[in-house]
């Protein structure tokens, strides 16, 4: 059997200015690759056009640089590739595995709300389907109203369609198992975007020819997603590969939205790479 080159890659979001939870991803997810004589990619991830800015993508890429890191270019860059979303839509869409959403968050809150029993999943309370109900003549008389909408993805059909036993490998986890309805029936465009975190990364992996996917912890469970996903669209599934998550001293999850120490701004106070690479356990050594 032919050996296959190691291919990963760091995906940040240009939504604020690199931080160190976001130097350790990319720094596990270069040397991954480096350990295996594989590729170093980097993508970024700018589908959410009102909070994503082309001046957080310079930093990020310079910061990035700045750190010791290189990778292959050009960089793929989600917001000039909506053509392959839109085809993965109508293919899911062919299959009989998505249907239009029109509720508002309004919406969806009050029925969950009115539900005491309402499913929990790793991120909160699950959509409760309430689109997922309605007839089809009832979709296209609201479409053809101009009524927005999302689009979701059934997950009961969708995992009716691919069968038992759907699996992949985590390096840190071992064998997983597919738990379809863990996150109910997802997004997978949006009204004002035409496409989604989950949609979006399922294909640019496999488009870009990922074989690893390293990230951190919190996004273990959207890898039931992901796998669905690539089943249903008959991609390649990649290995995946869970970092721990980097925390303030008060033990929270650093993030661009919280106190997150900038790369930025150790630069400006005349920290060098090489001290932040040790201070995040990558000497050198490894």
């Amino acid at each position: 059997m032919p050996h296959t080159a190691t291919v990963t890659r760091f995906a940040p979001s240009p939504t604020g200015l690199l931080h160190l939870g976001n130097a350790y991803s990319a720094l596990y997810c270069e040397r991954a690759a480096r350990r295996r004589g594989g590729r170093f990619l980097v993508r970024i991830e700018d589908i959410d056009r009102g909070r994503c800015r082309p001046e957080h993508e310079t930093a990020m890429l310079q910061d990035l640089a700045w750190l010791g890191l290189d990778w292959e270019t050009p960089v793929r860059r989600q917001s000039e590739h909506m053509a392959d979303y839109a085809a993965a839509l109508d293919r899911l869409a062919a299959l009989g595995v998505s249907y239009p959403c029109f509720c508002t968050r309004k919406q969806i809150i009050r029925e969950i709300a009115a539900s005491p029993s309402a499913p929990h999943g790793p991120d909160g309370p699950i959509y409760p389907g309430t689109c997922r109900r309605l007839s089809a003549a009832e979709r296209e008389e609201r479409i053809a109203a101009g009524q927005a909408f999302a689009v979701r993805l059934d997950v009961e059909a969708a995992a009716t369609r691919v069968g038992p036993g759907l699996s992949w490998t985590d390096r840190q986890a071992g064998l997983q198992t597919l738990n379809a309805g863990l996150h109910g029936d997802v997004v997978l465009a949006r009204k004002d975007t035409p496409t989604s975190y989950h949609l979006a990364v399922t294909v640019d992996d496999a488009r870009q020819g990922i074989t690893l996917v390293t990230r951190g912890l919190d996004l273990f469970p959207s890898s039931h997603v992901h796998r669905l996903l690539q089943a249903l669209l008959e991609l390649p599934t990649p290995a995946y590969e869970h970092h721990r998550l980097l925390r303030d001293d008060a033990g929270l999850r650093l993030s661009k939205g919280g106190q997150a120490i900038g790369i930025r701004r150790l630069r400006e106070d005349g920290i060098d790479a090489a001290e932040i690479r040790r201070r995040l356990g990558f000497d050198g050594s490894d």
